[in-house]
């Protein structure tokens, strides 16, 4: 669908590219200028490009979303859910299938805050659950 949205990256593009010398830019300037350069017959394409181009951008200058308005900076990933998010994701990878008590040894954290994770994740669809195993592929059953 030709819907009109911004997300971290495609701001980035657009403040790059529209407001060189604006020191604030809010997403109500930048909106107008996504639905006049949307392209409608593939918004999908258009979309992944200025996704692409954005991540792109933040390589090889100095972050734009900076001057945006609506600019927040992440919070550390260090002790984060984040973190543990990635560290479940990872371990599945690696073992394909793990027991919810193997996290809890592996992981050193609080366990209830282990157990809402995994619950999380699965009831994102990221994560599968079978007699308290976790894995991705619902094929694993």
């Amino acid at each position: 669908m030709p819907v009109v949205f911004i997300e971290t990256n495609i701001r980035r593009v657009f403040i790059h590219f529209f407001f060189t010398d604006t020191a604030r830019v809010s997403d109500a300037d930048i909106l107008p200028i996504v639905a006049k350069t949307l392209y409608v017959e593939n918004p999908r394409i258009w979309y992944w490009a200025l996704m692409d181009l954005g991540s792109s951008l933040k390589k090889i200058v100095v972050n734009p979303n900076r001057r945006s308005a609506h600019y927040t900076k992440q919070p550390p990933f260090e002790g984060s859910d984040r973190k543990i998010r990635g560290a479940i994701i990872r371990l599945i990878l690696e073992r394909e299938k793990i027991a919810e008590k193997e996290f809890l040894c592996i992981l050193h954290d609080d366990p209830a805050r282990i157990k809402r994770i995994l619950s999380t994740l699965v009831s994102e669809g990221f994560l599968f659950e079978d007699h308290n195993h976790f894995f991705i592929n619902n094929s694993e059953k």
